[in-house]
């Protein structure tokens, strides 16, 4: 159905490595031509073995669902007639122990702020049905083990 591409690429350069005092800082390229700069979590890594202005793991799979779950949520509402001014979402990713007892992302809370304009504004029922759909169509949610709560927030 498709294929993704990303290419990360870290050089140690003429820091030491064995000592285990390396930077985790790296690159992260896609096909587009967006490069981005990453990094181990500094709550994973101390800085400045880490770069706390890079984006971590962490903070990418947070991202990516709350990416994923907002253009799904656009499309159904531009399909529905609505138009969308604007959407912020604050996300957050949880931490802990899964049910293997493995360290992983356990939750990911999406908190949607969307303002609508125009003469048709959705009514609780509709917005709770575009969150709804958006949620059950994103590729990412649905690739994640974590559970994914959406929880609209007023604006």
């Amino acid at each position: 159905m498709g294929e993704y591409v990303a290419t990360v690429e870290w050089v140690r350069g003429d820091q030491p490595f064995l000592d285990n005092r390396y930077s985790r800082a790296h690159d992260w390229r896609f096909d587009g031509g967006a490069s981005v700069r990453g990094s181990s979590a500094p709550d994973s890594v101390p800085v400045p073995l880490s770069d706390p202005s890079a984006v971590d793991p962490e903070e990418a799979l947070v991202a990516a669902t709350s990416s994923c779950h907002m253009l799904f949520f656009l499309a159904y509402a531009a399909r529905a007639g609505l138009v969308v001014e604007r959407y912020l979402d604050e996300a957050v990713g949880i931490m802990g122990r899964d049910d293997r007892g493995k360290v992983a992302i356990v939750s990911v809370v999406l908190r949607p702020a969307v303002t609508f304009s125009g003469e048709t504004l959705p009514d609780a029922a509709a917005l709770a049905d575009l969150h709804h759909r958006a949620h059950d169509h994103c590729y990412i949610a649905n690739s994640l083990r974590a559970s994914v709560t959406v929880e609209p927030r007023a604006v």
